[in-house]
């Protein structure tokens, strides 16, 4: 009686069994990938940008007068990647400031061959008003107007009247927050409070990415694909990577064209040997003036990697997974790094995806 049991079955019927397991098993994989993605969807409801904040910290904002060189060595000394900008005369937010931007704004100064130590004086809202400069290199994550002028809590008219300032307050659902940040390409999402403009802080997809892998909890196996099966990332012909031996000005020209935010950094055998980022400052820090810092432009990306300090952790130091790496098992690795973005690589160490904190939380905004 028990003789077929564990057999291959044969003949037509046996073809329409084996169909039949394999759409089960299709359907039970979907199904499980459905459960994760509402187990999620539903924490990200339950918790609000509040929940991210810590319990102690610092924020930073720049009023639109001061120079744009000082708001920028702001940045660094408070180890900081971005800050809304306010504008006095109108009392209200106008943008926000990057590292990227002043780097983008330096790249320009190169190119054009402008007085590049003016940036001492010229104010921020100088730079804001200069259109051959914002039409290249400024306020690239804030949202054009008409996007969606009803998401925000407080959307206000831009310095060049063509976009609005997007925020939550801190009873925005984090799923709503992460919605925001997709829908509009934004990196950052400042948290106000409304009644009285002040910035409690700026959040980005690493740090709900974060607070869920720190506090959501689910007994269930949910999470067992690998994120190259879930399609988390970016594969093969469409991963942009550059050699070790190209200048810093052509990295941040690539980086710039195809709007990225780092780039892995392959050796003469295509090995990864690292990651840059357009936040890297290491070529400014170890500069004297500003002129000097546009002359490091022409360093090579090894010799700045070597200049890079050893002694601190980033969220954008090389990181590295398998394609064959489970979702659960980024989650936990994450939970770990609390890395921005991970490099995919195959059993030679060559480059074959990107998997960004972004992509993490952009896989569960799907059908949301």
């Amino acid at each position: 009686m028990d003789q077929n049991i564990g057999a291959i079955p044969g003949g037509a019927q046996g073809v329409a069994q084996r169909q039949g397991s394999i759409g089960g098993l299709l359907h039970e994989r979907e199904v499980v990938r459905s459960a994760g993605r509402d187990a999620i969807s539903s924490f990200l409801d339950s918790h609000n940008c509040f929940s991210v904040l810590r319990t102690s910290g610092k924020c930073v904002v720049f009023d639109t007068r001061i120079p744009i060189q000082l708001a920028f060595y702001a940045l660094v000394e408070h180890d900081m990647q971005a800050a809304p900008l306010w504008e006095p005369a109108t009392c209200q937010f106008v943008g926000l400031l990057t590292v990227t931007d002043f780097i983008d704004v330096l790249r320009w100064y190169r190119r054009t061959g402008a007085d590049v130590s003016s940036l001492a004086t010229r104010s921020i809202a100088d730079i804001l008003s200069d259109t051959q400069i914002l039409s290249t290199v400024l306020l690239r994550h804030i949202p054009r107007r008409g996007t969606d002028p009803k998401a925000n809590n407080t959307n206000t008219t831009s310095i060049n009247h063509h976009r609005v300032f997007l925020s939550a307050d801190a009873n925005t659902t984090l799923k709503h927050a992460c919605k925001l940040l997709h829908q509009h390409s934004l990196d950052f999402l400042p948290v106000l409070i409304p009644d009285d403009m002040r910035v409690l802080a700026t959040i980005t997809y690493t740090t709900i990415l974060e607070h869920l892998v720190t506090h959501f909890r689910e007994q269930r196996r949910l999470f067992d694909d690998t994120v190259y099966d879930l399609g988390i990332g970016t594969y093969h012909e469409h991963v942009i990577t550059c050699h070790q031996n190209q200048t810093l000005a052509e990295v941040l020209h690539t980086l710039h064209i195809h709007g990225l935010s780092a780039i892995p950094v392959v050796d003469d055998q295509n090995k990864v040997k690292a990651v840059y980022s357009r936040s890297d400052i290491t070529f400014l820090a170890t500069a004297t003036d500003a002129q000097d810092a546009l002359t490091n432009l022409d360093l090579s990306l090894e010799t700045l990697l070597n200049q890079q300090r050893k002694d601190v952790t980033t969220p954008d130091a090389l990181h590295t997974c398998t394609a064959r790496h489970t979702l659960q098992s980024i989650f936990e690795y994450f939970a770990q790094w609390k890395f921005n973005r991970l490099v995919v690589i195959d059993e030679a160490e060559k480059v074959i995806g990107i998997v960004s904190a972004r992509d993490l939380v952009a896989y569960f905004l799907d059908g949301m």
